[in-house]
């Protein structure tokens, strides 16, 4: 038996399969976390769709903060918004869009200010200067307050609620109060009743470091000079200015030339490294299936009530993109967008030394490439999760537990249960049949049937080659183990003359054509060419086809299948995720052996999908679906009449691979094998098998360690039980079997094993 040697944990070097260039190019595919549309049209980056959603559960207070975070005065800009977000909502393709504006003015109206706390606001020591009223100046004054800039304001008014009625007269009466009350709690301060003359601005201009005017005060400031409009400075006199032509385009100017005064007082261009100061554009994609469109709660003059505020909020769908997540089990049990989960396995790679906390997930993706086809831009988890395992390999930080079985069992298949010959009587064969490693293990009177029939009825004589296609190894990131099987695989199919390859798998088909050089088809490609099989019958009930993850995006194949099953008297049915969209059983990307709770997720959320029957075409899927209790047939079941064991375990799928080679060499190739019989018998209780099975020990594995005892004697008797607990090392585990002695030989009552080891120390 042979055996991987377990991995080094003192390499640190490092090799990248994936660039951080490919993974950023990657990352991008994800719009997950693009703005919804209302927010990407909206010039102040308002988060529409989350304070939406606090409006729609009543949190007014929560809802105002979000919207505080954008405007020093909330009323005067709701009350002056032209609300570009409501042109934007995606509602608008159904019906009626979100009214935003009347929802922004009941958040505000019935919203409680935060009081902001002092502990960290740590004023600037540059001081600024405002000169003159108005919108801009009045939201300028706010900006820069809120930057924590010492500032303060020369204007003609008399009073606060003059300052404010002068900026915004079209503000009800209570609004304007209510806006004056804010700025007086401003950590600004104000000089009333002052004549702005230009003797007067230059004298207090000279006193302070930023410069800020309204546009008509700056006029008279520095009349020669006209203003930048893109920052909002004119640049000789460095003073500040704006214009106020409506309350949304001057609440605009006044955020661009705070930034621009901010950037003036750190000595920094006012022009570089700025970042969009605009609505943006936005990839997100949304789909509507399902969404029925709605009408806007009708609004009175006075505005929204509380009530009608909820109500219209709901309407609300939070734009979003889950489109992958909906389908993928995978994505549901993590609860991450495959952009931030990729991310997060990418980093993994990237820690030479210490721990790697994404491993189980990193090792838990199928790699079905489901999500693909689901995502609107590709997105390939799959193809994340292989580079990083490949790169965790190759850098001797992937540890073998989660692997070493399958890995193991590929070797099995590749050495003792392999075989490859020419049909008997052929010097040369058109074609090799490779039904793959699941169906010589889990259906093998099928794959004897098949074989026959093949070589009965297909011109140009079919050779047989039983092992596995390299799938498990590139599945586990073993690059170097799959390109050994490659060069076996090759060595092999060049004795046969490079036959043209009949896979049984579509897995295995997907995998051999890997390289180039080979041609392969499908059995059901061949059959459907020669006609089918006498012995082909279809089931009495309705049945559902259930699409192999290997056959994705091969539509030839997908529809072959049907094709042949509607031949058969089958009535299919499709279920709601089939063809390229079909979820993975829980085999594919050897989830089944890193991660068994997921899998058995994924295999009850395929079975959701149909109380039919189901009819695949992968021996892996078939046997997933039997083992969930579930009546579930091959196709070639069906065209051979040959019914497989329901639920074999492990160690019968060994059992059946080296007997379907014994088998075939007798009754084909007239060879016989010899077979080692012990002095001793093994057998099993049925809690013992049942527990090897889930814990994926061989029988294999027990036998050897009893026959290590049989020679050394060595156990440790268990005075309540009567048992003899026996142990050896196999491998990179420790093999443990409780058993009893027969008659005839043991009897094994439970078996466990550790990745440990044991030692002995002479004289204790």
């Amino acid at each position: 038996m042979a055996y991987i040697k377990e991995r080094g944990s003192t390499h640190v070097y490092h090799v990248n399969r994936m660039s951080k260039e490919d993974m950023d190019q990657m990352l991008g595919l994800c719009v997950h976390e693009q703005p919804a549309y209302c927010v990407a049209a909206c010039p102040f980056k308002v988060d529409t769709k989350a304070m939406l959603a606090l409006a729609a559960k009543g949190d007014f207070k929560k809802a105002l903060a979000l919207y505080e975070k954008v405007t020093p005065f909330p009323l005067l800009l709701c009350n002056g918004c032209e609300a570009p977000c409501e042109q934007a909502c995606k509602l608008c393709e159904l019906g009626d869009g979100i009214s935003v504006r009347e929802v922004e003015r009941a958040i505000v109206r019935y919203g409680e200010r935060t009081k902001r706390s002092g502990v960290f606001r740590m004023r600037k020591k540059k001081t600024a200067v405002i000169f003159g009223s108005g919108l801009f100046a009045l939201f300028l004054a706010g900006e820069l307050e809120k930057k924590m800039y010492p500032a303060t304001v020369y204007c003609e008014e008399q009073d606060y609620r003059d300052y404010v009625a002068a900026a915004a007269p079209m503000l009800p009466a209570d609004d304007c109060d209510r806006e004056a009350d804010r700025l007086k709690s401003m950590d600004l301060n104000f000089e009333f009743s002052c004549v702005l003359t230009k003797e007067f601005m230059q004298e207090k201009a000279a006193a302070a470091d930023l410069v800020c005017a309204s546009e008509e005060t700056a006029a008279v400031l520095s009349p020669e000079e006209q203003a930048d409009p893109e920052i909002m400075l004119r640049e000789k006199s460095g003073v500040i200015s704006g214009c106020a032509a409506g309350v949304m385009e001057a609440a605009f100017a006044a955020k661009r030339a705070a930034l621009t005064a901010d950037r003036l007082a750190q000595n920094l261009s006012p022009r570089a490294a700025r970042s969009p100061e605009t609505g943006t554009d936005t990839s997100l994609y949304t789909n509507l299936a399902g969404i029925e469109g709605s009408c806007r709660v009708p609004c009175k003059e006075a505005g929204y009530t509380k009530e009608e505020t909820v109500r219209e909020a709901k309407r609300c769908i939070g734009c979003h993109c889950e489109e992958c997540m909906k389908s993928c089990v995978y994505l549901q049990e993590y609860k991450k967008h495959p952009g931030l989960l990729a991310r997060e396995i990418y980093n993994n790679t990237q820690i030479i030394m210490g721990d790697h906390q994404m491993n189980r997930p990193m090792n838990s993706c199928s790699l079905c490439g489901q999500c693909t086809f689901t995502c609107p831009n590709g997105f390939d988890m799959g193809h994340v999760c292989r580079a990083a395992r490949e790169n965790m390999v190759s850098t001797d930080k992937m540890p073998m537990a989660p692997h070493e079985f399958a890995l193991l069992d590929m070797l099995f298949s590749n050495s003792e249960a392999f075989l490859s010959r020419k049909q008997p009587g052929c010097q040369e064969c058109r074609y090799v049949f490779f039904p793959g490693c699941q169906a010589s293990a889990i259906a093998p009177a099928v794959i004897e049937a098949a074989y026959k029939d093949l070589c009965q009825r297909v011109d140009g004589g079919v050779a047989l080659m039983l092992g596995c296609c390299g799938a498990i190894s590139a599945w586990a990131g073993q690059t170097e183990m799959t390109a050994q099987v490659n060069e076996q695989l090759d060595q092999e199919l060049g004795k046969l003359g490079n036959p043209v390859i009949i896979a049984g798998c579509p897995s295995c088909m997907k995998q051999l054509r890997s390289r180039p050089e080979r041609e392969v088809i499908g059995i059901w490609e061949i059959l459907e060419r020669i006609g089918l099989p006498e012995s082909a019958k279809g089931m009495r009930m309705p049945v559902a086809v259930h699409d192999s993850c290997g056959a994705r995006g091969d539509r030839e194949v997908q529809e072959s299948i049907r094709r042949i099953l509607t031949q058969i008297g089958c009535s299919v049915q499709e279920t709601e995720l089939s063809g390229d969209l079909s979820p993975c059983c829980g085999y594919g990307g050897l989830t089944s052996y890193a991660n068994k709770e997921l899998a058995k997720k994924m295999a009850e959320q395929c079975l959701e999908r149909s109380e039919a029957p189901y009819v695949t075409y992968c021996m892996s899927c078939r046997d997933r679906f039997a083992r969930e209790g579930h009546v579930s047939r091959h196709i070639l079941e069906l065209l051979y009449a040959v019914q497989a064991s329901e639920v074999p375990d492990i160690s019968e799928k060994r059992y059946n691979r080296l007997k379907l080679k014994q088998e075939l060499l007798k009754y084909i190739w007239n060879e016989e094998t010899m077979i080692e019989k012990k002095e001793y018998t093994v057998t099993y209780t049925d809690e013992a098998v049942q527990m090897m099975d889930a814990r994926m020990i061989l029988k294999s594995d027990a036998e050897q360690v009893l026959e290590d005892f049989h020679h050394s004697g060595e156990a440790v008797l268990d005075g309540k039980t009567g048992e003899l607990i026996a142990r050896s090392r196999l491998g990179n585990v420790t093999f443990w079997v409780r058993f009893t002695k027969t008659e005839t030989g043991y009897l094994v009552h439970r078996a466990y094993s550790h990745r440990m080891s044991i030692t002995k120390r002479v004289g204790q």
